[in-house]
């Protein structure tokens, strides 16, 4: 018998140290390179913020300027990358497991080998390999990315193939730099754990994608915005949302592991959104949301006083990849975007001071069993 403690889920047992991001779930307060939240996301590039969590500082602007300049070569994808991804697309697989055949193949035609030099090149990928796969799926030929733009504008343009408008960047921007990392959550612990085999960083994330893709991680909120939709197109959000409860079913985007108060993630993207929409004189949707919001904390709070559930960020991340103009089958392969900085600074970090990540179990099957021939069972 094994006298180690036991804890189902890993609650409550940290197994790494990092300097990459810290979370207060009694007080709300989220971390990252030693910025709250609430000012990394919304005055950051995507460049400064992966910057900021491989160095431990933010750029300076030459700094910037080589390290934006590096990424964006990185971003092209090889003619044996998008044969995969022109077949995934073909055969009708999601966007995530066509993201995971592209990531597995993300270095093809690469020299790379040196672990920050596969950490650079799986982060530039990631955006090609998606909007790769969605032009295929539309029927329509890739958009080759443009070394001229940043990483955020790259990817929206290589979605479209038209040039995005610079609300439309503002609010993906901060939507990458709200979700680059949060912790030792499913995903980025499988990239640490495959690391610290010593592996390398790509099978490290493409493992992460695997994580990524469960309906527990980073599918809800393509659910949530199923559900915004259904709401704005009834204009009855008390209704919706009594029916879910009565009928015992989950209100998604609602409620986290972590958090006992409301994720501070949804409050940053609830203002970038807000913000979105107002430019673009299309406050009608954003207003269903808010309402849907206030409407749902209240229920919930009434339905289950012992437990608090309050928003989580997949509830505006939904409304703020649908305002920027990013497909609802893309929005958990978008969350992928973001987080790659994030699986890779930790994959990093890992190798930096690394122990082989091997955790015990408790046992809880049969004892002193005896061999009994076939003959004889």
């Amino acid at each position: 018998m094994s006298d180690e403690t036991f804890s189902p889920g890993l609650d409550g047992v940290s197994v790494a140290e990092t300097r990459l991001s810290d979370i207060d779930g009694e007080s709300g307060d989220l971390v990252v390179g030693g910025f709250p939240v609430e000012e990394l996301a919304t005055n950051a590039t995507f460049e400064e913020s992966y910057f900021l969590l491989l160095r431990d500082r933010l750029p300076t602007d030459d700094e910037l300027a080589a390290f934006r300049a590096d990424l964006a070569g990185r971003h092209e994808i090889g003619d044996e990358v998008r044969a995969v991804l022109r077949r995934a697309a073909a055969d009708g697989k999601p966007a995530m497991d066509a993201l995971r055949m592209g990531a597995a193949a993300a270095t093809l035609g690469t020299d790379d080998g040196v672990p920050e030099e596969d950490a650079r090149r799986v982060v530039a990928a990631f955006p090609t390999i998606v909007a790769t796969y969605w032009r295929y799926r539309q029927g329509e030929d890739p958009v080759a990315p443009d070394e001229d733009l940043g990483h955020a504008a790259n990817y929206l343009r290589m979605l479209t193939g038209e040039e995005p408008s610079e609300a439309a960047v503002r609010g993906l921007e901060t939507y990458l730099n709200t979700v680059i990392d949060h912790g030792l959550n499913a995903s980025t612990f499988t990239a640490r754990v495959v690391v610290s085999t010593e592996s390398d960083v790509v099978s490290a994330t493409t493992a992460a994608v695997g994580a990524l893709k469960g309906p527990l991680h980073g599918g809800a909120p393509g659910p949530v915005f199923d559900m915004l939709c259904e709401v704005h197109e009834s204009g009855d959000s008390e209704g919706y949302v009594r029916g879910k409860l009565d009928a015992g079913e989950r209100l998604m985007g609602f409620g986290h592991r972590v958090y006992r108060v409301r994720d501070p993630r949804a409050g940053v993207l609830s203002t970038a959104a807000e913000r979105f929409y107002e430019e673009r004189g299309e406050s009608d949707f954003f207003e269903t949301v808010r309402e849907f919001e206030d409407v749902a904390v209240d229920a919930l709070a009434e339905h289950k006083p012992e437990r608090r559930l309050e928003t989580n960020v997949e509830f505006y991340t939904a409304a703020l990849l649908h305002g920027v103009g990013v497909p609802r089958d893309l929005f958990t392969a978008t969350f992928a975007v973001a987080r790659a900085g994030g699986w890779t600074a930790h994959c990093l970090e890992q190798l930096d001071d690394n122990r082989l990540v091997r955790p015990g179990s408790r046992y809880v099957g049969a004892t002193g069993r005896t061999w009994t021939a076939a003959e004889n069972r």
